[in-house]
Protein backbone atom coordinates (compact mmCIF):
# COMPACT_ATOMS: atom_id res chain seq x y z
CA UNK A 1 0.00 0.00 0.00
CA UNK A 2 1.36 3.40 -0.90
CA UNK A 3 1.89 6.17 1.63
CA UNK A 4 -1.50 7.68 2.56
CA UNK A 5 -2.13 11.33 1.81
CA UNK A 6 -3.01 13.70 4.64
CA UNK A 7 -6.55 14.43 5.73
CA UNK A 8 -7.21 18.15 6.00
CA UNK A 9 -8.21 19.38 9.45
CA UNK A 10 -9.61 22.55 10.98
CA UNK A 11 -7.16 24.59 13.04
CA UNK A 12 -5.07 23.81 14.97
CA UNK A 13 -3.32 21.60 12.43
CA UNK A 14 -2.44 18.24 14.01
CA UNK A 15 0.71 16.32 13.20
CA UNK A 16 0.61 13.00 11.35
CA UNK A 17 -3.03 12.88 10.26
CA UNK A 18 -3.29 10.20 7.63
CA UNK A 19 -5.93 8.99 5.20
CA UNK A 20 -5.40 5.44 3.99
CA UNK A 21 -5.56 4.43 0.38
CA UNK A 22 -9.02 3.03 -0.30
CA UNK A 23 -10.75 5.67 1.83
CA UNK A 24 -14.10 6.48 0.13
CA UNK A 25 -13.33 10.19 -0.17
CA UNK A 26 -10.72 9.46 -2.83
CA UNK A 27 -13.31 8.41 -5.37
CA UNK A 28 -16.19 10.46 -3.93
CA UNK A 29 -15.04 14.00 -3.02
CA UNK A 30 -18.60 14.83 -1.95
CA UNK A 31 -18.02 12.76 1.16
CA UNK A 32 -15.66 15.43 2.48
CA UNK A 33 -17.26 17.73 5.03
CA UNK A 34 -15.22 20.56 6.57
CA UNK A 35 -12.10 18.79 5.37
CA UNK A 36 -12.97 15.47 7.01
CA UNK A 37 -14.34 12.25 5.55
CA UNK A 38 -17.96 11.91 6.60
CA UNK A 39 -18.54 9.10 9.08
CA UNK A 40 -21.25 6.51 9.27
CA UNK A 41 -23.84 7.76 11.74
CA UNK A 42 -24.26 4.30 13.21
CA UNK A 43 -20.70 3.07 13.60
CA UNK A 44 -18.61 6.26 13.26
CA UNK A 45 -16.30 4.17 11.10
CA UNK A 46 -15.64 4.19 7.39
CA UNK A 47 -17.15 1.45 5.30
CA UNK A 48 -14.94 0.61 2.34
CA UNK A 49 -15.15 -1.99 -0.36
CA UNK A 50 -12.02 -3.76 0.82
CA UNK A 51 -13.82 -4.83 3.99
CA UNK A 52 -11.65 -2.73 6.29
CA UNK A 53 -12.91 -0.02 8.61
CA UNK A 54 -11.18 3.24 9.42
CA UNK A 55 -11.72 5.30 12.54
CA UNK A 56 -10.39 8.58 13.91
CA UNK A 57 -7.87 8.34 16.73
CA UNK A 58 -7.19 11.70 18.40
CA UNK A 59 -3.98 12.04 20.42
CA UNK A 60 -3.68 15.17 22.57
CA UNK A 61 -0.36 15.87 24.28
CA UNK A 62 1.23 18.73 26.18
CA UNK A 63 4.62 17.48 24.94
CA UNK A 64 5.80 15.74 21.76
CA UNK A 65 3.08 13.08 21.61
CA UNK A 66 5.53 10.19 21.32
CA UNK A 67 4.12 8.39 24.37
CA UNK A 68 0.60 8.62 22.98
CA UNK A 69 1.55 7.46 19.51
CA UNK A 70 3.29 4.40 20.93
CA UNK A 71 0.32 3.54 23.14
CA UNK A 72 -2.25 4.18 20.43
CA UNK A 73 -0.43 2.15 17.81
CA UNK A 74 0.16 -0.73 20.21
CA UNK A 75 -3.57 -0.90 20.96
CA UNK A 76 -4.71 -0.39 17.35
CA UNK A 77 -2.42 -3.19 16.16
CA UNK A 78 -4.59 -5.67 18.07
CA UNK A 79 -7.57 -4.95 15.83
CA UNK A 80 -6.87 -6.23 12.33
CA UNK A 81 -10.26 -5.29 10.93
CA UNK A 82 -9.84 -1.59 11.64
CA UNK A 83 -7.26 1.07 10.85
CA UNK A 84 -6.73 4.23 12.87
CA UNK A 85 -6.47 7.63 11.21
CA UNK A 86 -4.11 9.37 13.62
CA UNK A 87 -4.64 13.01 14.55
CA UNK A 88 -1.70 14.06 16.72
CA UNK A 89 -1.98 17.39 18.58
CA UNK A 90 1.36 18.12 20.31
CA UNK A 91 2.30 20.97 22.66
CA UNK A 92 -1.26 21.70 23.83
CA UNK A 93 -0.64 23.72 26.99
CA UNK A 94 -3.44 26.26 27.41
CA UNK A 95 -7.21 26.48 27.30
CA UNK A 96 -7.38 28.31 23.96
CA UNK A 97 -5.29 25.65 22.19
CA UNK A 98 -7.28 22.86 23.77
CA UNK A 99 -10.71 24.26 22.85
CA UNK A 100 -9.61 24.56 19.22
CA UNK A 101 -8.50 20.91 19.29
CA UNK A 102 -11.80 19.80 20.81
CA UNK A 103 -13.70 21.69 18.10
CA UNK A 104 -11.68 19.77 15.50
CA UNK A 105 -12.49 16.48 17.24
CA UNK A 106 -16.18 17.36 17.20
CA UNK A 107 -15.92 17.50 13.41
CA UNK A 108 -14.38 14.01 13.21
CA UNK A 109 -15.56 11.96 16.19
CA UNK A 110 -13.45 9.08 17.37
CA UNK A 111 -11.39 7.74 20.24
CA UNK A 112 -9.51 10.35 22.28
CA UNK A 113 -6.28 9.56 24.12
CA UNK A 114 -4.39 12.23 25.99
CA UNK A 115 -1.34 12.95 28.10
CA UNK A 116 -2.06 16.30 29.73
CA UNK A 117 -0.40 16.97 33.08
CA UNK A 118 -2.49 20.06 33.91
CA UNK A 119 -5.53 18.76 35.82
CA UNK A 120 -7.74 21.68 34.77
CA UNK A 121 -7.09 21.02 31.07
CA UNK A 122 -7.59 17.29 31.62
CA UNK A 123 -10.98 18.01 33.20
CA UNK A 124 -12.01 20.04 30.14
CA UNK A 125 -11.16 17.08 27.88
CA UNK A 126 -13.17 14.68 30.05
CA UNK A 127 -16.23 16.95 30.19
CA UNK A 128 -16.20 17.81 26.48
CA UNK A 129 -15.78 14.17 25.43
CA UNK A 130 -18.64 13.21 27.72
CA UNK A 131 -20.83 15.87 26.05
CA UNK A 132 -19.84 14.57 22.59
CA UNK A 133 -20.41 10.96 23.64
CA UNK A 134 -16.82 10.00 22.83
CA UNK A 135 -14.53 7.62 24.73
CA UNK A 136 -11.44 9.28 26.17
CA UNK A 137 -8.55 7.91 28.21
CA UNK A 138 -5.76 9.59 30.13
CA UNK A 139 -2.81 7.38 29.25
CA UNK A 140 -0.47 8.60 32.00
CA UNK A 141 -2.83 9.26 34.92
CA UNK A 142 -3.34 5.61 36.02
CA UNK A 143 0.43 5.10 35.95
CA UNK A 144 1.06 8.29 37.94
CA UNK A 145 -1.47 7.16 40.55
CA UNK A 146 0.31 3.82 40.98
CA UNK A 147 3.67 5.59 41.37
CA UNK A 148 2.22 8.00 43.90
CA UNK A 149 0.70 5.25 46.01
CA UNK A 150 3.85 3.13 45.93
CA UNK A 151 6.34 5.97 46.51
CA UNK A 152 4.16 7.84 48.99
CA UNK A 153 4.81 11.16 47.25
CA UNK A 154 2.89 13.27 44.73
CA UNK A 155 4.16 13.71 41.18
CA UNK A 156 5.66 17.08 40.21
CA UNK A 157 3.32 17.31 37.21
CA UNK A 158 5.95 18.94 35.07
CA UNK A 159 5.27 19.09 31.31
CA UNK A 160 7.80 17.28 29.11
CA UNK A 161 9.87 16.11 32.08
CA UNK A 162 11.17 13.12 30.10
CA UNK A 163 12.71 15.44 27.49
CA UNK A 164 15.12 17.31 29.76
CA UNK A 165 18.51 18.08 28.21
CA UNK A 166 20.30 16.19 30.95
CA UNK A 167 23.18 13.71 31.06
CA UNK A 168 20.99 10.99 29.57
CA UNK A 169 20.05 13.24 26.64
CA UNK A 170 23.66 14.07 25.78
CA UNK A 171 24.62 10.41 26.14
CA UNK A 172 22.11 9.58 23.42
CA UNK A 173 23.44 12.35 21.19
CA UNK A 174 26.97 11.01 21.67
CA UNK A 175 25.76 7.51 20.81
CA UNK A 176 24.05 8.75 17.65
CA UNK A 177 27.20 10.56 16.52
CA UNK A 178 29.32 7.46 17.14
CA UNK A 179 26.85 5.23 15.29
CA UNK A 180 26.64 7.48 12.24
CA UNK A 181 30.45 7.66 12.11
CA UNK A 182 30.68 3.86 12.21
CA UNK A 183 28.02 2.96 9.69
CA UNK A 184 28.72 0.26 7.09
CA UNK A 185 32.27 -0.48 8.25
CA UNK A 186 33.48 3.13 8.35
CA UNK A 187 36.24 3.95 10.91
CA UNK A 188 37.09 0.32 11.76
CA UNK A 189 39.71 1.28 14.33
CA UNK A 190 37.92 1.96 17.63
CA UNK A 191 35.48 -0.90 18.07
CA UNK A 192 36.48 -1.12 21.71
CA UNK A 193 34.46 2.07 22.27
CA UNK A 194 31.30 0.46 20.89
CA UNK A 195 28.64 -1.14 23.07
CA UNK A 196 27.38 -3.29 20.19
CA UNK A 197 28.75 -4.30 16.78
CA UNK A 198 26.24 -5.57 14.22
CA UNK A 199 27.35 -7.77 11.33
CA UNK A 200 25.30 -8.90 8.39
CA UNK A 201 25.10 -9.33 4.65
CA UNK A 202 23.54 -6.57 2.58
CA UNK A 203 19.86 -5.72 3.29
CA UNK A 204 19.56 -7.23 6.76
CA UNK A 205 18.61 -3.86 8.32
CA UNK A 206 21.97 -3.20 9.97
CA UNK A 207 21.85 0.58 9.68
CA UNK A 208 18.26 1.24 10.85
CA UNK A 209 18.72 -1.18 13.74
CA UNK A 210 21.95 0.58 14.70
CA UNK A 211 20.29 4.00 14.64
CA UNK A 212 17.35 2.75 16.69
CA UNK A 213 19.73 1.38 19.33
CA UNK A 214 21.75 4.61 19.27
CA UNK A 215 18.59 6.53 20.06
CA UNK A 216 18.35 4.32 23.14
CA UNK A 217 21.83 5.46 24.15
CA UNK A 218 23.99 2.60 22.82
CA UNK A 219 27.09 3.18 20.71
CA UNK A 220 26.73 0.85 17.73
CA UNK A 221 28.99 0.04 14.80
CA UNK A 222 27.81 -2.06 11.87
CA UNK A 223 29.92 -3.94 9.35
CA UNK A 224 28.85 -5.68 6.13
CA UNK A 225 29.70 -9.35 5.73
CA UNK A 226 31.08 -9.93 2.24
CA UNK A 227 32.38 -13.27 1.05
CA UNK A 228 36.17 -13.45 0.78
CA UNK A 229 36.54 -10.02 2.41
CA UNK A 230 38.15 -10.38 5.86
CA UNK A 231 36.68 -8.51 8.80
CA UNK A 232 38.81 -5.75 10.43
CA UNK A 233 41.46 -7.11 12.79
CA UNK A 234 40.47 -4.55 15.44
CA UNK A 235 37.06 -6.17 15.54
CA UNK A 236 38.55 -9.62 16.11
CA UNK A 237 40.53 -8.22 19.06
CA UNK A 238 37.68 -6.23 20.62
CA UNK A 239 36.63 -7.40 24.10
CA UNK A 240 34.05 -4.82 25.20
CA UNK A 241 31.27 -4.85 22.58
CA UNK A 242 28.59 -7.44 22.05
CA UNK A 243 29.11 -8.66 18.46
CA UNK A 244 25.98 -10.03 16.84
CA UNK A 245 25.16 -11.21 13.32
CA UNK A 246 21.92 -10.60 11.41
CA UNK A 247 20.54 -12.88 8.73
CA UNK A 248 17.25 -13.24 6.90
CA UNK A 249 15.61 -15.69 4.53
CA UNK A 250 16.58 -15.81 0.86
CA UNK A 251 13.08 -14.64 -0.09
CA UNK A 252 13.21 -11.62 2.21
CA UNK A 253 16.67 -10.49 1.10
CA UNK A 254 15.95 -11.09 -2.58
CA UNK A 255 12.75 -9.04 -2.39
CA UNK A 256 14.41 -6.11 -0.60
CA UNK A 257 17.38 -6.16 -2.96
CA UNK A 258 15.15 -6.16 -6.03
CA UNK A 259 13.50 -2.99 -4.78
CA UNK A 260 16.91 -1.53 -4.06
CA UNK A 261 18.16 -2.26 -7.58
CA UNK A 262 15.45 -0.03 -9.06
CA UNK A 263 17.21 3.00 -7.67
CA UNK A 264 20.73 2.00 -8.67
CA UNK A 265 22.80 3.80 -11.27
CA UNK A 266 23.52 2.45 -14.73
CA UNK A 267 26.18 -0.23 -14.80
CA UNK A 268 25.27 -1.78 -11.46
CA UNK A 269 25.16 -5.58 -11.78
CA UNK A 270 21.72 -6.09 -10.28
CA UNK A 271 21.35 -9.65 -11.53
CA UNK A 272 24.21 -10.78 -9.27
CA UNK A 273 22.97 -8.73 -6.32
CA UNK A 274 19.52 -10.37 -6.44
CA UNK A 275 20.54 -13.88 -7.55
CA UNK A 276 18.90 -16.26 -5.08
CA UNK A 277 21.63 -18.91 -5.25
CA UNK A 278 24.29 -16.30 -4.49
CA UNK A 279 22.21 -14.90 -1.65
CA UNK A 280 21.96 -18.41 -0.23
CA UNK A 281 25.74 -18.68 -0.32
CA UNK A 282 26.08 -15.32 1.43
CA UNK A 283 23.76 -16.45 4.21
CA UNK A 284 25.67 -19.71 4.59
CA UNK A 285 28.95 -17.78 4.79
CA UNK A 286 27.52 -15.42 7.45
CA UNK A 287 26.31 -18.37 9.53
CA UNK A 288 29.68 -20.08 9.32
CA UNK A 289 31.53 -16.90 10.26
CA UNK A 290 29.37 -16.27 13.32
CA UNK A 291 29.50 -19.90 14.44
CA UNK A 292 33.29 -19.93 14.12
CA UNK A 293 33.64 -16.87 16.36
CA UNK A 294 30.84 -17.80 18.75
CA UNK A 295 28.85 -14.69 17.83
CA UNK A 296 25.09 -14.88 18.35
CA UNK A 297 22.96 -14.82 15.22
CA UNK A 298 19.49 -13.28 14.86
CA UNK A 299 17.10 -14.05 12.01
CA UNK A 300 15.33 -10.79 11.12
CA UNK A 301 13.04 -12.26 8.46
CA UNK A 302 9.86 -11.63 10.43
CA UNK A 303 11.15 -9.05 12.88
CA UNK A 304 10.59 -5.32 12.89
CA UNK A 305 13.52 -3.01 13.64
CA UNK A 306 12.22 -2.63 17.19
CA UNK A 307 11.97 -6.39 17.69
CA UNK A 308 15.47 -6.94 16.34
CA UNK A 309 16.83 -4.28 18.69
CA UNK A 310 15.03 -5.86 21.64
CA UNK A 311 16.49 -9.27 20.76
CA UNK A 312 19.99 -7.75 20.63
CA UNK A 313 19.59 -6.01 24.00
CA UNK A 314 18.31 -9.23 25.54
CA UNK A 315 21.65 -10.83 24.62
CA UNK A 316 23.82 -8.25 26.41
CA UNK A 317 23.61 -9.70 29.96
CA UNK A 318 24.59 -13.14 28.61
CA UNK A 319 27.80 -11.74 27.12
CA UNK A 320 28.94 -9.99 30.29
Amino acid sequence: MSTPESVRNPVPTPVGVEKPVGCPCQSHPSLLTSGFVQLSQQSRMYFVDQGKNYFHLHLISDSTGETLMAAGRAAAAQFHGAQALEHVYPLIRNRKQLLAVLDAIDGAPGIVLYTIIDTDLASIIELKCRDMGLPCVSVLEPVLQVFQRYLGAPSKRRVGAQHDMNEEYFRRIDALNFTMDHDDGVLPVDFEEADIVILGISRTSKTPTSIYLANRGFKVANIPIVQNVPLPQDLMRAKKPLIVGLIASVDRISHVRQNRVLGRTEGFQGELYTDRSLISEEIKYARTLCDKNNWPLIDVTRRSIEETAAAILALRPKWR
